[in-house]
């Protein structure tokens, strides 16, 4: 007698567990907070003292005057270069505190 072959690979089981739960987003969310420092280098990331995002906003708290500026004048960008590694929109605007 065969076994029937109804296997999943353990990220398929993750993936649908995610999304019947509805927690997709925010582990997606998790992620690209957790990627932070990774995408932006240890420099940025030691002059973050605080991330959260909240309707689909990323809140930035950081403790450089001069460094808050210079990632203003590129949002645009950063919102790109976060959302990238996630195939799709993660986050829509970026508020530095």
């Amino acid at each position: 007698m065969r076994r029937k072959d109804n296997t999943e690979s353990l990220k398929q089981v993750i993936d649908r567990l995610l999304n019947v739960y509805q927690l997709e987003d925010k582990f997606t969310e998790v992620a690209l907070i957790k990627s932070w420092s990774d995408l932006l280098g240890p420099a940025i990331a030691k002059r973050t003292t605080r991330l959260f995002i909240k309707d689909r906003k990323l809140f930035v708290t950081l403790n450089s005057a001069p460094l808050k500026q210079e990632l203003s004048l590129g949002k645009s960008r950063l919102i790109e270069l976060l959302n990238e590694p996630f195939g799709r929109k993660v986050i829509e605007e970026i508020v530095f505190l």
